[in-house]
């Protein structure tokens, strides 16, 4: 599956067009690599996703081409979750 399909369908990212532009960004890490919205997604898979100052890791658990919202806690397990210091705060 693309990176950008599994994105909105497990729902991480709201909108496909949306989780195209942030993978052409490179906010998005697959196994620590940068990733381009067509690459190929498998189960076992870490992504990195940057959402402006917070970082989301996940582990791809299930790949589905359709979910409904309820089905979506299965697709995938959150590693971490850190929220990343601003610049200015670094030097004050």
């Amino acid at each position: 599956m693309r990176l950008d399909k599994f994105l909105k369908v497990s729902r991480l990212i709201k909108r496909r067009t949306v989780a195209k532009d942030v993978s052409d960004q490179g906010r998005v890490l697959l196994n620590g690599k940068e990733a381009k919205p067509s690459a190929t997604i498998k189960v076992g898979d870490v992504l990195d996703v940057q959402f402006g100052q917070r970082t989301l890791t996940v582990k791809v658990e299930k790949l589905s081409e359709s979910t409904r919202k309820e089905d979506v806690e299965g697709m995938y397990t959150v590693l971490k979750e850190e929220a990343r210091k601003r610049e200015d705060d670094l030097f004050s």
